[in-house]
């Protein structure tokens, strides 16, 4: 491959998105009805592989449990909402409630608040009471502090999350570090660590002893890092980096890290393509938090958003579309891919030929800038289909 150059002195490489690739069928079809789509991941089995984001506009107790019973993963932020107020509809009612002028101060003061240790203990116990997999997102910073809390309430799987983990941790608050390596080998349960978008980075992570991998930086509908930090890179070539790591990695170890896309996949397209560039699973937020169940109440906010001196996160209005199970199981009600992500996943593995997610993983891939244009005049000019 040859070498490519911003300017004299600055060389780079081109990285693809979702909406510049397109999978290509081969000679085998399938029934849809044989397609397998359940993963494994820390030792517990799911019949899709899809984690709802730990976004408070996503995720509650009870949201957590619905996810569980319809075969995917809810992850429960435990800086959120949820763990600083027993009483949290009265904050949902603040953050839904005010206009665009205000949100991000309206974030910050509730957002302010502290974290409570006996919340984390009583939503772990909620979810787990359900007779799900309780599991919970916590900053780096933070881990070693609020995950024995977690653990001893019964929780299940760990996501140690910031825009961008490297290989160790230091903080301001107490000057130590948090030791990935030490902190999985202590932690008496898997561990998921995010997130990264480089084969480098990504395979010295999966040294440490994590359970899975989070990949994505800034492509989700309601964060603003690419825009406030000028930081990532796009999802497809992000996942294949990494998934790359993963299978050199394997090879040497003998063990397979769960690689997770995180963010910016909206339809089952989207998914189907990460799936197909090595993700294991995906982790998705936006599409989720249009469900009549989800708590954001028609709204979506990221993560960073609430931020104290540099918000990198929005809220957006994504409004209600359907029941939890018809998105991720459908039958669909609406036509621009938004719903039944588990039957479009099937759908597209059965054309593909794959049986398996292993095998959606080798199916061939192609770029193709004009894939979501190509013919779509019509669409486009009525706002229809994919031209919404």
């Amino acid at each position: 491959m040859s070498e490519m150059f911003i300017g004299k002195g600055k060389s780079t490489r081109r990285a693809y998105g979702f909406d510049e690739i397109a999978l290509v069928p081969g000679s085998v079809t399938l029934d849809m009805d044989i397609c397998d789509v359940a993963f494994e991941l820390g030792g517990y089995q799911f019949q899709m592989p899809i984690l709802a984001s730990a976004m408070d506009s996503v995720i509650s107790p009870t949201t957590a449990a619905a996810m569980g019973k319809l075969g995917g993963l809810g992850v429960l932020n435990l800086q959120g909402l949820q763990t600083r107020y027993a009483d949290v509809e009265g904050a949902y009612d603040e953050v839904t409630g005010c206009d665009n002028t205000v949100f991000v101060e309206v974030m910050q003061k509730l957002y302010s608040a502290p974290v409570k240790e006996d919340l984390i203990a009583r939503r772990v116990q909620e979810i787990k009471e359900s007779g799900v997999v309780p599991a919970v997102s916590v900053t780096p910073n933070m881990a070693e502090k609020y995950t024995p809390v977690a653990v001893e309430a019964g929780c299940g799987i760990i996501v140690v999350q910031s825009t961008v983990t490297g290989i160790e941790h230091r903080s301001a608050a107490g000057g130590s570090q948090l030791d990935l390596k030490k902190f999985c080998t202590q932690t008496k349960v898997p561990v998921v660590v995010g997130n990264c978008v480089t084969y480098d980075i990504a395979l010295r992570l999966m040294e440490t002893g994590i359970a899975g991998l989070l990949v994505g930086v800034g492509p989700g509908a309601a964060c603003t890092s690419r825009s406030v930090l000028g930081i990532g890179v796009p999802m497809a070539t992000a996942i294949a980096d990494c998934a790359a790591a993963g299978a050199d990695y394997a090879k040497v170890s003998g063990r397979r890290v769960v690689v997770i896309a995180d963010g910016g996949m909206v339809v089952g397209g989207d998914i189907c393509k990460a799936i197909a560039c090595g993700a294991d699973a995906v982790m998705i937020g936006s599409p989720l938090a249009r469900a009549k169940e989800a708590p954001g109440r028609g709204y979506h906010w990221g993560m960073a958003t609430p931020s104290p001196v540099l918000p990198r996160g929005t809220r957006i209005k994504v409004g209600t579309s359907g029941t939890l199970a018809d998105i991720l199981m459908g039958p669909a009600h609406i036509d621009d891919g938004s719903q039944n992500l588990v039957g479009a996943l099937k759908t597209s593995m059965s054309t593909l030929g794959a049986a398996n997610l292993k095998e959606m993983q080798q199916v061939e891939v192609v770029i193709a800038p004009s894939i979501l244009t190509e013919g779509k005049v019509f669409q486009k000019a009525q706002h229809l289909g994919m031209g919404r």
